[in-house]
């Protein structure tokens, strides 16, 4: 989240991210980050950074960083924190002092005094426009191609109101195709985009468009962090053709909405088995793709992260592979620890597994939910909330939540368009009632 700018000289702006974003548990490590568009300081000019908890004059000085020459622009500051030392306090003030003058941030937080780094609720969702599967989405696709943009405002604002604050958009483009199985270097990419792009003539055929835009303006006004996706170029792909397909719409897609509070991160959509490829050259271009991508999307937002949700499925054997990958990759974001295969370790295992190696790699661990249950016809449909709770009890390790995902799962009462029907609604009473138990909080709007 970012607070409030000063502008230091005219060239000169700050912009921050907290990794994970507020509110969080005392018991996950904050990594607060700083990113600069133009210079300050200069020459023998020194800057000097230092972070607090709570105010710059009346809050604990945490850590200090000096600059001997000054910093240049796109440089990237970084402090870890425990966040036990934040317990009591309600914002972050970061200062940068130089000949120049001084730059003031603010960062509001809420630190959550629990035993756990898991929040014990869904920190956020996955937002598709339109699912990929037709068979999947067949009890909501219909309605959600018709949404326009009020409709993707008040679902961003039903998501606030059971806190669900991370939103990750699940892909920018469509293009149902698979690695080894595609001929885009011969016949050029044919995928259609979910807004108006000028790298690719193809478009969704859904009423609104420029979904992305919608969500993002929304969710600057209420103060929420929103995952950019860049993808689909095809499923599983992450060759040298798929790394510049990805780097040329990152481009783009920054172009675009890199101007929005809430654009918090990249999210790669193309996701991965938890072997990371079938074959050994796939293994390799996914661990040179983010060597690279993410290299480039630090230097179009040196402050924000990027993140991948592969699945936690025979992950046993690869932990070299890992340890590479993790240290080129800001957030993994496993799902399927609920549904392990039967000759695969337990899903408590796994995530220990992952943990460890997150841990060791200064990544984040977070978890994809699934609160989506397969119907007979193989449909989604929302998965009842006492197996949602089920899986808080389970994995309480994880320093945030983000179910898969909201449209078509949940919808608050008062939605205008409810794709999915009255069990979603259903849904949506039942984990704003568990939320308001959690918290002692009665003042989320009772809508009926």
């Amino acid at each position: 989240m970012s607070g409030s700018h000063r502008h230091l000289t005219s060239g000169d702006r700050l912009r921050m991210t907290m990794i994970p974003p507020s509110p969080f548990s005392a018991q996950v490590n904050v990594d607060v980050r700083i990113a600069w568009q133009g210079t300050i300081g200069g020459g023998d000019s020194r800057v000097v950074f230092e972070l607090h908890a709570g105010g710059a004059a009346t809050g604990t000085l945490l850590r200090t960083q000096v600059y001997p020459s000054g910093l240049a622009a796109g440089s990237l500051v970084q402090f870890r924190i425990p966040g036990t030392a934040l317990l009591g306090h309600d914002k972050l003030t970061v200062t940068a002092r130089s000949d120049d003058g001084t730059i003031l941030e603010v960062i509001p937080i809420e630190v959550l005094d629990l035993e756990t780094p898991s929040t014990n609720r869904l920190d956020g969702a996955f937002v598709g426009f339109y699912h990929w599967s037709e068979t999947e989405g067949r009890l909501w696709n219909a309605e959600l191609k018709t949404f326009e943009e009020p409709d993707w405002r008040e679902l961003v604002r039903a998501q606030k109101e059971l806190d669900m604050n991370i939103i990750v958009l699940q892909e920018s483009f469509r293009n149902e195709e698979y690695v080894s199985r595609h001929k885009i270097p011969e016949q050029g990419y044919r995928g259609r985009a979910y807004y108006p792009s000028r790298l690719f003539p193809g478009r969704m055929e859904i009423r609104t468009a420029d979904p992305i835009e919608a969500v993002l303006a929304e969710a600057d006004e209420l103060g929420m962090s929103v995952f950019v996706p860049v993808g689909m170029y095809a499923w599983f792909d992450f060759t040298p053709g798929s790394l510049q397909w990805h780097k040329d719409v990152a481009d783009e897609l920054w172009e675009r909405y890199g101007h929005h509070r809430s654009f918090y991160g990249w999210y790669v959509s193309e996701e991965v088995h938890g072997h990371l490829g079938d074959k050994e050259a796939d293994k390799e271009n996914l661990l040179a793709f983010f060597e690279e991508f993410s290299s480039h999307c630090r230097q179009l937002s040196p402050e924000k992260p990027v993140m991948l949700a592969p699945n936690c499925h025979w992950i046993r054997g690869e932990s070299e592979r890992y340890r590479f990958l993790l240290r080129n990759l800001d957030i993994i974001c496993p799902f399927g620890f609920h549904r392990m295969p039967a000759w695969d370790q337990s899903g408590e295992e796994a995530a220990d597994m992952l943990q460890a190696l997150c841990s060791e790699a200064g990544a984040h661990l977070w978890l994809d939910l699934e609160a989506f249950l397969f119907t007979p016809d193989m449909a989604l449909s929302p998965r009842p909330l006492e197996q949602i709770v089920t899986d808080f009890r389970r994995f309480p390790h994880f320093e945030k939540v983000v179910c898969y995902q909201f449209p078509g799962i949940f919808n608050a009462p008062w939605a205008s368009k409810k794709p999915g029907g009255p069990d979603t609604v259903r849904l949506f009473k039942e984990y704003r009632q568990y939320m308001r138990e959690i918290e002692g909080r009665h003042s989320l709007p009772a809508h009926s």
